[in-house]
């Protein structure tokens, strides 16, 4: 089992957990900007960056399930 990102190679039968946490980042900052288009109105940028935050969570989370379903983590250096 091989889980990589486009930007974190690892070794054969890992999966990068650094590339989920990347990935909540993401997901909080567009939440935050979802937020904020709301404050300011804008509902049609609100639902876009809503979607871009759940498809980031959704990321972390595949990633993470296949760590804890076996695949060994991988903690990049930083």
């Amino acid at each position: 089992m091989s889980i990589t990102s486009s930007s974190h190679e690892t070794g054969a039968g890992q999966v990068d957990i650094g590339e989920a946490a990347l990935q909540l980042e993401m997901a909080a900052h567009e939440a935050r900007v979802a937020a904020t288009c709301l404050a300011l109105g804008d509902v049609d940028d609100a639902h876009t960056h809503a979607i871009l935050a759940r498809a980031a969570a959704d990321g972390a989370q595949n990633l993470l399930q296949v760590a804890l379903a076996g695949g060994s983590a991988a903690t990049p250096s930083r």
